[in-house]
């Protein structure tokens, strides 16, 4: 009897220890990742994820936070103050979507319009969440932290025409002029 129960303790956490060591992929709107380096994927690809196939029906991006105003920070060395890079909103003061990077904040778009957003009332709770460990540094409502997976944007077909309602922060990936689409809540932005 004690052999078994040495057993199954053993078994238990070696499978938690696995479990706690292996990266997490993440896919939203589909059973499973595209790829080894993918971290968090979402449904809508093309079918073959060639870079010529352009063919899909998904209209349904990402929507950044909306922020009340680009948060500004004091400089510090090291930088443990500032976002981390890669950080992206939609800054509701200047009415633009921003991306952080080496040390400050690019506009992505140009000034975009307000007119349908919503806002939240609601207070926050809770410190966001993390995919691909159990800590990070970084501080945010969604967090990827890995050093060797990333991000699948939506693939949407010439998101301009194809998303029939696009709401102020909306991102994609262009599957036509293969780049990063964003949407300020006037128009289409697109970076290569």
């Amino acid at each position: 009897m004690k052999n078994i129960k040495n057993t199954k303790t053993f078994y238990i956490g070696s499978l938690i220890f696995c479990s706690l060591t292996l990266s997490a992929q993440v896919a939203i709107g589909k059973t499973s990742v595209n790829g080894n380096s993918t971290l968090l994927d979402f449904g809508g690809a093309t079918a073959t994820n060639s870079p010529t196939d352009v063919e899909t029906t998904n209209f349904k991006g990402i929507i950044l936070p909306a922020l009340t105003a680009t948060p500004t920070f004091s400089a510090t060395t090291p930088t443990t103050n500032n976002p981390q890079n890669g950080t992206f909103i939609f800054d509701k003061t200047s009415v633009k979507v921003r991306m952080f990077t080496n040390g400050s904040w690019v506009d992505m778009s140009d000034t975009g319009s307000l007119t349908n957003l919503t806002s939240n009332t609601s207070a926050e709770s809770g410190n966001g969440v993390i995919i691909g460990s159990n800590i990070s540094s970084a501080t945010g409502v969604l967090v990827l932290e890995s050093p060797n997976k990333a991000i699948i944007l939506p693939h949407i077909k010439n998101p301009h025409t194809t998303v029939k309602s696009p709401y102020a922060g909306m991102m994609c990936y262009d599957t036509v002029s293969n780049s990063i689409a964003v949407y300020d809540g006037s128009n289409w932005n697109y970076w290569k």
